[in-house]
């Protein structure tokens, strides 16, 4: 699943990896529309799997932080409003998913993607963030995700 959730740049919201072209991606957006659009070369793109949260020891990949907000909230949405909560509540928050995270390197806006994205996830129905893609000779991810389970 990490592998086929992924964020662009300058685009709102998450993105699912629904084939390959010949010089693109094609993307569905999670949003429910299930508009689906091609993403270039020139896009920023990033798996939700390279990402990673920054803590005072060492770098906690995003998926982890995930699966702890996802047990805090009991897999429903998160009881933070991410759009008006203030600093302080985003750090008590976030203090109770990721006890040592770094203060100086996270800023409020991580915070805030990251419980919108988590709600974007739920609201998919995605909430298993430990599954893997299993390798395939096939472009369609969906095979991928098949051949996994």
């Amino acid at each position: 699943m990490k592998e086929t959730i992924l964020a662009i740049a300058g685009k709102p919201g998450l993105y699912k990896l629904v084939s390959r072209a010949k010089n693109s991606l094609i993307v569905e957006t999670l949003d429910g529309t299930g508009h689906r659009m091609p993403a270039f070369g020139t896009d920023r793109i990033t798996s939700l799997g390279d990402i990673a949260m920054f803590t005072e020891t060492e770098d906690v990949p995003l998926m982890n932080v995930l699966t702890a907000l996802r047990d805090l909230e009991g897999g429903k949405e998160s009881s933070l409003n991410y759009k008006t909560a203030t600093p302080a509540e985003l750090h008590a928050y976030f203090t109770r998913v990721l006890p040592s995270w770094d203060r100086d390197r996270v800023h409020n806006s991580d915070i805030k993607k990251l419980v919108q994205w988590y709600n974007i996830l739920v609201r998919a129905g995605i909430t298993d963030f430990e599954s893997d893609v299993a390798p395939t000779d096939g472009d369609n991810v969906d095979d991928r995700l098949k051949d996994a389970e």
